[in-house]
């Protein structure tokens, strides 16, 4: 903050809110174009109200000023803030400027909750077909895994097979029924490690989902790799420690690893990368359902009791 005095100094993510206390920094100095190695009016679209952005708004040279790739009207609709949008878009902020992957504000609030939110120019493309669907895909499968809790849960989704044929392909058994009762009466008492071999397969629409509610064995090179023949499989550790982790696998050979799903975009992301992200937001276990073309209609395959339990045979997973 060069020739400023830092009057942002204190300043909360609840701070967005308060009209009074924005105004009253800004009267006394507070630079309107940084706070905390951002932009303020990126924080107040997200944290703010649609007064505290209109006069934050009025403080700035650009509207549309970009912070990471994002104008603040591309954070307001990214967050659902359809009110602080409508501010922006009144204080001169262009719903149509195209910025990651190609996506502008006011294109990617078609595929969002708010269709509505800005009126669509003659010379703008509505969604296509194949972004539509992807539109009402992800709804249905964040509305059926909705308030779904599953930090350390590990996940493959395997698009095109049944349960039947992904037991097949991982050479697993029937899990031990007196093992089994016990490890859900006392899931923690026996160990970590043998618990390991244990997952939970269901078929779904699609293809079938194998679960681990307790551990990152279904997520593993050597699981995801083995029900990718012929096909494509999504794999993902909800972990406990350091968020959510994916990888991809395509017939047999891994795609990806140290993905991020329900992340936020990057620079240089596709605009079907883009779109997932922001349909997806904040919900890996959809994501990762999605990505496979999986149409889940309740969160049975993730959360249990899955179609069948079965054991993994004693093998090193961190292999492909």
């Amino acid at each position: 903050m060069t020739g400023r005095k830092d009057v942002w100094a204190g300043m909360g993510w609840e701070g967005w809110a308060d009209h009074a206390d924005v105004a009253r920094r800004l009267d006394e100095g507070a630079d309107p174009e940084a706070w905390s190695g951002g932009r303020p009016l990126h924080r107040a679209a997200v944290w703010g109200t649609p007064r505290v952005v209109a006069e934050l708004a009025r403080h700035v040279v650009d509207v549309d000023a970009l912070q990471d790739g994002t104008t603040a009207l591309w954070e307001a609709v990214w967050s659902d803030r359809p009110d602080n949008a409508r501010a922006l878009a009144a204080a001169g902020a262009d719903p149509w400027r195209p910025l990651l992957g190609g996506w502008s504000p006011g294109r990617l609030s078609l595929a969002g909750p708010t269709p509505d939110l800005f009126e669509v120019p003659e010379r703008m493309c509505n969604l296509s077909l194949v972004e539509q669907t992807a539109a009402r895909a992800a709804a249905g499968l964040v509305a059926a895994l909705a308030g779904l809790h599953y930090e350390g849960t590990s996940l493959a989704c395997v698009a095109g097979i049944n349960t039947e044929e992904a037991i097949r392909r991982l050479e697993a058994a029937p899990a031990d029924a007196e093992e089994l009762k016990q490890h859900h009466e006392e899931p923690w008492a026996y160990g970590f490690d043998p618990n390991l071999q244990i997952v939970g397969v269901t078929t779904v629409r699609g293809g079938c989902v194998i679960t681990q509610p307790w551990g990152y064995i279904a997520s593993t090179p050597g699981v995801v790799t083995r029900l990718s023949a012929g096909t494509l499989c999504y794999g993902l550790y909800a972990n406990p420690k350091s968020g959510d982790q994916g990888r991809t696998a395509r017939d047999g050979n891994l795609e990806g690893a140290d993905l991020h799903p329900g992340g936020s975009p990057a620079p240089g992301d596709s605009p079907e990368e883009v779109l997932a992200s922001y349909l997806y937001q904040h919900n890996a276990a959809a994501y990762a359902c999605g990505f496979t073309g999986l149409r889940l209609t309740d969160a049975r395959a993730v959360a249990g009791p899955p179609d069948v339990w079965v054991e993994l045979p004693q093998r090193n997973y961190w292999q492909p």
